[in-house]
């Protein structure tokens, strides 16, 4: 039998069942979190979020040619470029597991292989691809335009043409397999750098066929692995910039040279070096030399697709971030300085002050003719007695020190010790932040609401609520694929160590490595799972030699060949049972609603509106909208997240699409970053409140009773007023019906409670607020409102999903401040909700939230007509939203509650005692469920306990009493019990 041609096949038939898979499940559109800015930037090659992905974006860019000028098709082109390169990486994984199983084997490169021989490679790899193909993180990755997708090629890609390095025996053939993963790892470096931390682990298999293993020949190779990732991801990446950043500061500043001439004598420099060592290397036949010096050019000339990035921002596109124009810019959005640091080898504890700040090299920013230095980059120096070797708990976040206290048991006030330390990396790190989501893909998983736990066979059997087994994101996989993992791991170390250490420590590499490098916080906003993908690889290839296990045991019993089939076919049972369990969760096909309620978001706004957003998830879309499918195009989404920085204010005055430029009373150069605006404390005065127009023109103007500290000015009251002309906003016509008694001729609002200043953002949001004088419609979501400094929300007049500011104020600041009608002709008319009620659509915990944020706005309207007497319209919202957005596709959450008072109030009392039973008993479930569990007061506690007390209330208020009376009884019953075991604790 010709292996090599079986092989071969086997591998395009195990791709051409993964990639069909992706494509039947792959997302249509633009799914939440990055896949929206993604999309966009790629579709016109702008500036992403740092360090970027030039390289994706190149690649997204020419996928969505295959959309041929249907802009609504470019999002699904785009995400099928994860696709394919999903598949390959399966393809590739497929054939590293062919070669390794050869070894385990003894099969040398010449040696002819029997049929049985045959069978069990192939179905070794096969269950092994096939494993990792159904595996839960990485297929998230693989139906979406996100950057793992990708990065998982690359590193399929490098370990399969490491393994074939391996296998040629002909050096200068070898040398060239070298080269090429030398150029992939550079190609890499422009999609994402977790490719890095493979090179150790390739690092094993140079060695193990060059040298004789000794211990310390292993070190000295891991050693010599290391300083090779310290040299791409710290010199060649960002130093290199950094160095021509000197040389481009000397040239411009000290020799009056022009701008960029620095940064190109030291490219000349660098193109000159390699030349003329390439040819040293060929003249005197220095064979490392050679593939050393071709293997970095070749890194470099992967790295150089990062010129888009540079060129791109010049142009100036519509999304911009961090402007990297210059050498100076464009190192900075490499070393992602917007994010901060965290430390890894020594730093602070959470408890730590700090007691003084040290300042370092000075900060440049390209001037009219010359870098000007704007600051000097700082750092923190803490309490030594609070700081500690090897420091995990460091954030001095509120919310992560609380859970840093309840991980390690820390009383309040109590300082951490080393081993409060240790016990955190371990339990919350390692256990909860990686195990967890290693358990999710091998073992099982509870559902897909955040922060759900494994899923181990006995916990599946037992009764949960209905939200809970009904959830799709559900899955049980019997422990069967770890089981599979271990058994093949154990017999790889048994029966081939070298190939056991290579892929053991890529395991170690791509999952627990990352766990110490990254020291991730104790909360993050969404899972982090998709990090890991790369251990999840490595587990998959031991799933496959589970096959070659059970051969050697069914052997003894039966005929090798007999014994090959039934090993694969029992062992497909793993990826088969994987496949089976996820493919509900991981179906994306007919989901729509990311793109709909970013849709929504725009329509709830008027002609030429500024929209203030504050997060990923209602920004990242919005830009997918306007950029893509070209929705909206006149109003300018404005996420507060990078409103602090001088760039993003600069390209606010600037106009766009159909949006004109911002109105600002103050200049670019109070804005300028690290100028006395960027942080403005309150210092008392005794003024009562301050004019804004007055206080900008005080700032305009650098007067200096507004500068109490050294680096910047301050607020000289907590209350701020803005005067309104009355007349000219009535001819504006802007005042909503029946609100023009509402009309104030002062606005007067403060800072909130527990805010003691304003953040460049909130000055610039004031600056836009006074300067347009109602002449450019100013938003705010409901994110953007709890992120500003000072409370708007009694002139916040709501008109769908956003908020209109208005000089007209609340009357009662407890009841909802509503534009009925404008309100109500964008829910009924202008707002998007396909598939909503398509039960075979999936909906994750995200898309779920955006619903609940619809059904509040339905609330919110239906509420406001029925106070204004129109109960039909009041009725008609209500039943549409219902008829949107079923409780069979997208089950009751919070706001039924509400819905069901609402319904009462409207004379349906059928509709609302079947919403109130239906939610009602659900909560009991649910809490019952949670008590028992011993969760403690956790937030599907607190909110399941929320709806039974609303829900008694509006039973009780609408006569209800039976129905009342038994949700009052679980209520106080489930107190109790909370109580009870407070007090025993």
């Amino acid at each position: 039998m010709d292996f090599k041609k079986v092989n071969n096949i086997a591998g395009w038939i195990i791709f051409a069942i993964s990639t069909l898979v992706y494509l039947i499940t792959v997302e249509r559109t633009a799914s939440y979190w990055d896949p929206g800015e993604f999309i966009a930037v790629s579709y016109k090659l702008m500036v992403p979020h740092p360090p970027g992905a030039p390289l994706f974006l190149l690649i997204g860019r020419i996928f969505s040619f295959f959309a041929f000028g249907d802009v609504t098709q470019v999002a699904y082109w785009i995400n099928v470029a994860s696709v394919i390169s999903s598949g390959f990486t399966i393809l590739f994984l497929f054939w590293s597991i062919s070669m390794l199983a050869r070894k385990i084997m003894k099969i040398g490169i010449h040696d002819t292989i029997s049929v049985e021989k045959t069978i069990a490679i192939i179905g070794a790899s096969a269950v092994g691809a096939l494993a990792y193909t159904f595996s839960d993180s990485f297929w998230f990755s693989a139906v979406e335009a996100e950057v793992y997708a990708m990065s998982s090629f690359f590193t399929a890609f490098v370990v399969w043409a490491m393994l074939k390095w391996e296998l040629i025996e002909d050096e200068s053939r070898a040398n060239r397999w070298l080269i090429l993963i030398a150029y992939m790892m550079g190609l890499s470096i422009g999609v994402h750098l977790l490719n890095l931390v493979t090179i150790p682990a390739l690092g094993l298999i140079y060695y193990f066929k060059k040298y004789k293993p000794t211990t310390w020949g292993i070190v000295a190779a891991l050693v010599i692995s290391g300083l090779i990732i310290i040299l791409i991801n710290n010199f060649i990446i960002p130093g290199l910039p950094t160095i021509a950043g000197s040389f481009e500061i000397f040239f411009v500043n000290n020799l009056n040279l022009p701008f960029g001439s620095g940064a190109i004598f030291f490219g000349a420099i660098i193109i000159t070096g390699l030349v003329w060592g390439i040819r040293y290397s060929l003249k005197h036949q220095k064979e490392v030399l050679n593939t050393a010096l071709l293997g970095f050019a070749f890194i470099l000339i992967g790295y150089s697709s990062y010129a888009t990035i540079v060129i791109r921002s010049n142009f100036n596109p519509p999304i911009d971030e961090n402007n990297p124009e210059d050498v100076m810019s464009f190192v900075k959005y490499l070393k992602r300085e917007q994010y901060g640091s965290r430390p890894l080898f020594h730093g602070q504890y959470f408890t730590a002050n700090v007691i003084k700040t040290e300042e370092g090299a000075p900060v440049y920013v390209k001037g009219k003719d010359k870098y000007e230095i704007v600051d000097r980059n700082r750092s923190y120096v803490y309490d030594p007695k609070h700081t500690t070797f090897f420091p995990r708990m460091y954030s001095s976040d509120p919310r992560h020190i609380e859970r840093y206290r309840e991980v390690a048991e820390l009383r309040e006030g109590e300082k951490p010790n080393f081993f409060h330390n240790l016990e955190f990396m371990l339990q919350h790190q390692m256990g909860w932040m990686y195990m967890r989501y290693f358990m999710w893909n091998f073992a099982g998983r509870e559902s897909d609401i955040q922060d759900a736990g494994w899923l181990d066979p006995i916990e599946a059997m037992e009764d949960v609520p209905e939200e809970i087994a009904e959830n799709k994101g559900r899955n049980n996989f019997f422990m069967i694929p770890l089981i599979l993992g271990i058994v093949g791991m154990f017999y790889q170390y048994q029966m081939h160590r070298r190939g056991f250490a290579f892929v053991a420590m890529l395991f170690f590499l791509t999952g627990l490595a990352l766990i110490l490098y990254l020291n991730s916080p104790p909360i993050e906003p969404r899972e982090r799972d998709y990090i890991y993908v790369g251990s999840y690889y490595a587990f998959a290839i031991w799933i496959g030699f589970s096959v070659l296990a059970l051969i050697d045991l069914l052997s003894k019993f039966t005929a090798k060949k007999t014994a090959a089939i039934i090993s694969t076919v029992i062992c497909l049972s793993g990826p088969a049972l994987m496949a089976q369990q996820g493919w509900d969760d991981h179906n994306r096909d007919n989901r729509y609603f990311s793109v709909d309620s970013a849709k929504n978001f725009l329509a709830s706004t008027a002609e030429n509106a500024i929209l203030y957003t504050g997060g990923d998830n209602d920004t990242f879309p919005l830009w997918y909208v306007q950029e893509v499918e070209g929705f909206r195009t006149d109003a300018r989404v404005v996420v507060l997240s990078y409103y602090n920085t001088d760039w993003y204010i600069w390209q606010s005055m600037r106009p766009v699409y159909e949006s004109e430029a911002f109105p600002y009373t103050l200049t670019f150069e109070n804005y300028k970053s690290n100028g006395p605006n960027d942080y403005l404390p309150y210092e008392d005065l005794g003024l009562s409140s301050i004019d804004v127009k007055q206080y900008l023109n005080l700032l305009n103007k650098g007067d200096k009773r507004l500068r109490k500290y050294a680096t910047a000015n301050i607020v000289p009251s907590r209350t701020f007023t803005i005067n309104v002309d009355k007349e000219k906003v009535r001819s504006l016509g802007i005042i909503p019906e029946g609100m023009d008694s509402l009309l104030v001729d002062r606005m007067i609002f403060s800072l909130k409670r527990g805010k003691n200043a304003l953040e460049k953002k909130d000055l610039a949001i004031l600056d836009v607020l006074a300067t347009a004088d109602w002449e450019r419609p100013i938003y705010l979501n409901n994110t953007s409102m709890q992120q500003i400094n000072f409370d708007l929300s009694q002139y916040a007049v709501q008109e769908g999903n956003a908020y209109r500011i208005l000089p007209v104020k609340n009357p009662n600041p407890q009841a909802d401040f509503v534009n009925t009608e404008v309100m109500y002709d964008n829910l009924m008319n202008n707002f998007y909700y396909r598939e909503l009620d398509n039960p075979k659509v999936y909906y994750s915990q995200d898309y779920r939230n955006f619903v609940l944020n619809h059904r509040t706005s339905f609330n919110t309207l239906a509420t406001s007509l029925i106070e204004k007497g129109e109960k039909e319209r009041a009725r008609k919202a209500i039943f549409f939203s219902l008829e949107k957005m079923p409780d069979q596709v997208i089950p009751y959450d919070y706001t039924a509650a509400r819905t069901a008072a609402i319904l009462f109030a409207l004379g349906e009392d059928g509709k609302a005692r079947e919403i109130a039973e239906i939610l009602g008993d659900r909560a009991i479930e649910m809490v019952k469920y949670l008590t028992k569990k011993e969760t403690g007061m956790g937030m599907e506690l607190q909110r399941n306990l929320v709806i039974l007390g609303e829900l008694q209330r509006t039973l009780y208020q609408y006569g209800e009493d039976e129905l009342a009376k038994k949700y009052e009884e679980s209520y106080q019953q489930i107190i109790n019990e909370l109580q009870y075991n407070r007090q025993r604790l």
